[in-house]
């Protein structure tokens, strides 16, 4: 696991191309052992012994002191997400069209095709299929009765897209992809990552490369203390893990990071509120765990 400084020098040499890309991801990545933390590294005890104050700067408590802080490290899958989809829609804003004909392959060799019922008569989707009457079929708009649904192919799909790309004929998600993760996707879905992956070829290297010098960034900034505070393991325990902070007003009670001060300091009618509101809640669990549904 690298430290600071070298995070440091390796971005800066990743940055002023004195250093490729894989070269850079494996100097980084190299050696890594699950459940290592930054943390644990002697750097990091360091430098947090200059850092840390002498009491919380949340509630001025002097017990167990740590470094409080307020944003992490994103995974670089999480850029490379990022960056990717800009670089779609710049993609797609300069090519918008895509030829029939490539895209009608795409289709068939990535997809599996599940066509929609229909009706003979008038075409609605889905025609009621009935388990004991005959005709096996019977239409909810026309009442049409009838023994054989019709089908759409693939082809003649496309063909509609390209007329009418918001057409109601093409919205059905009919389409499953053939890799592992079998999504279910209409003809706009597919455009859409075929363009995507088009763009992401176009420009893999500076893709990766952006999104890689991101993510050094960040791991960079998270081992600088830059966004972080001294707090006691009270206050950095309900930030982490009920995002509570200590009320401002009355510097005695926690609250949501999202309000503005704790219950016990709201004007009477709405502590009064908020207090049945909250009772409501526990009556409620209290219910769904005698009737085992909790």
């Amino acid at each position: 696991m690298l430290i600071y400084h070298e995070l440091i020098e390796l971005r800066d040499k990743l940055a002023n191309n004195e250093i490729g890309l894989e070269l850079a991801k494996e100097k980084c990545w190299s050696g890594f052992k699950e459940g290592q933390r930054s943390w644990h590294t002697k750097d990091w005890k360091d430098r947090r012994s200059k850092f840390i104050k002498e009491k919380c700067e949340i509630c001025s408590s002097e017990e167990t002191l740590t470094i409080q802080h307020f944003s992490h490290p994103k995974k670089y899958s999480e850029f490379k997400r990022e960056i990717t989809r800009t670089y779609a829609k710049d993609y797609i804003d300069t090519n918008p069209d895509i030829d029939k004909s490539e895209f009608t392959a795409h289709v068939l060799k990535k997809y599996e095709y599940v066509p929609i019922p229909l009706c003979p008569n008038c075409m609605c989707k889905n025609p009621r299929e009935r388990v004991r009457k005959i005709p096996k079929y019977r239409c909810a708009d026309c009442k049409q009765e009838f023994e054989e649904a019709i089908y759409r192919t693939e082809i003649e799909l496309i063909s509609i897209f390209y007329q009418d790309e918001d057409a109601y004929e093409v919205r059905d998600r009919c389409f499953i992809s053939k890799d592992k993760w079998r999504n279910n996707h209409n003809l706009s879905n597919i455009r859409y990552w075929l363009q995507r992956e088009l763009a992401k070829n176009k420009d893999a290297v500076t893709i990766e490369k952006k999104a890689f010098l991101l993510y050094l960034n960040d791991n960079i900034k998270y081992l600088s203390f830059e966004d972080t505070i001294t707090a006691c393991k009270k206050c950095a325990s309900s930030f982490d893990l009920h995002k509570m902070e200590l009320c401002p007003k009355c510097k005695k009670h926690y609250k949501g990071i999202q309000y503005p001060t704790c219950i016990q300091c709201l004007p009477e009618e709405k502590r009064k509120a908020a207090m049945e509101k909250i009772e409501f809640g526990k009556e409620w669990q209290e219910m769904h765990k005698r009737l085992g549904i909790d």
